[in-house]
């Protein structure tokens, strides 16, 4: 039975996977294309956290992250006419896939000994990173680069976490709140139009 921190780990990856081939397939990418950006999508993140910590990339340890992608991109092929219609279906699984892998970026690095700062900066890198792989490869400027609440709601996420932390909650519970936390700033942040200020050059 896998514990609580693996299963978000696996439905984050899925749920980027998602993001990454929904956006894929409105570029007219073909199936194979589609699997990569996909792949770099779930991975990314966590592949520079990894090698930031000193790891070995998690993908490269088990090929559950590649077989979770593919099947990812299956959902899509086979479900594509509601995936690929419905225009938030790329928000949401984004924003799934955020929240989760921002707690198991902070977890993997709380384990390896680094204080809580650099913990919530390692989980945005984690959460945020992927999805500007993602929006690169798909010739996009990258979300983390635009005025939407994007990497911030994992550094918001992180501080809940430490909060909870400090308040003596179950390890579980809070990962669990710090998740939904990241999740509910990102959809309210859209929602209500809430955003950094834009730096601007001469006009």
């Amino acid at each position: 039975m896998i514990d609580f921190i693996t299963f978000c780990d696996y439905v984050g990856t899925f749920a980027f996977a998602i993001s990454g081939i929904r956006l894929a397939s409105a570029k007219q990418f073909d199936w194979f294309g589609a699997y990569v950006v996909g792949v770099v999508t779930a991975v990314g993140g966590g592949t520079l956290r990894d090698v930031m910590l000193g790891a070995t990339p998690f993908w490269m340890l088990q090929s559950s992250y590649l077989i979770i992608s593919a099947l990812a991109l299956l959902f899509v092929i086979i479900f594509r006419k509601y995936v690929i219609s419905l225009n938030n279906t790329f928000f949401i699984f984004d924003a799934i896939g955020l929240g989760l892998f921002g707690v198991v970026g902070i977890e993997k690095t709380l384990q390896f000994g680094f204080p809580m700062w650099v913990a919530i900066v390692m989980g945005t890198i984690t959460g945020a990173f992927g999805g500007m792989l993602r929006d690169t490869l798909i010739n996009e400027v990258p979300l983390i680069f635009r005025k939407d609440i994007y990497a911030l709601a994992c550094v918001l996420g992180g501080l809940v976490y430490y909060a909870c932390i400090q308040l003596g909650v179950a390890p579980s519970l809070t990962q669990s709140i710090s998740a939904v936390s990241i999740f509910v700033c990102r959809i309210l942040a859209v929602r209500y139009h809430i955003s950094v200020p834009v730096l601007k050059g001469e006009e």
